[in-house]
């Protein structure tokens, strides 16, 4: 039996910002499948499969790309609800924002993060960074394993 290769999500509302963190992403040769969702509800309906995604296949994603500033639920309560669940709480989360508001860098360290990136406003950049978040958290990177 082949292992599950794990998804990478993309939590992102921006149509733009998405496409790019999508081709940097598919750039970094990884075998890992993307996820798009545009909103907060969408992420944890995905996390929880509910709803349109409640066919996925079982499991974790290998990390969620959040953007923090999303409709209906931002990703500061996206990371709140992940690090309260004991299902979630290991998912390694990266912020992926354009924000460098010292507020929401302090309350994403405090929810939890593993890392906060701020978006490039460079597109060769914002393209490098993005692969590296990919490479690294799917392919270097070790997860706990779930018995």
């Amino acid at each position: 039996m082949t292992p599950h290769i794990r998804s990478i999500l993309l939590a992102e509302d921006s149509p733009a910002d998405a496409e790019m963190a999508i081709d940097a992403l598919r750039e970094a040769h990884l075998a890992n499948p993307i996820a798009h969702v545009e909103d907060g509800i969408e992420a944890m309906d995905y996390l929880h499969r509910r709803g349109k995604f409640a066919d996925r296949p079982e499991g974790l994603p290998a990390v969620l790309l959040l953007d923090i500033k999303m409709p209906r639920m931002d990703g500061l309560e996206v990371l709140r609800e992940i690090r309260a669940d004991d299902k979630l709480k290991t998912l390694p989360v990266v912020v992926l924002t354009s924000s460098r508001e010292e507020s929401d860098l302090a309350r994403s360290w405090d929810l939890g993060v593993n890392a906060y990136v701020v978006k490039p406003v460079d597109v060769d950049q914002f393209f490098d960074a993005v692969r590296t978040l990919g490479r690294f958290w799917a392919v270097l990177n070790e997860a706990p394993h779930k018995d």
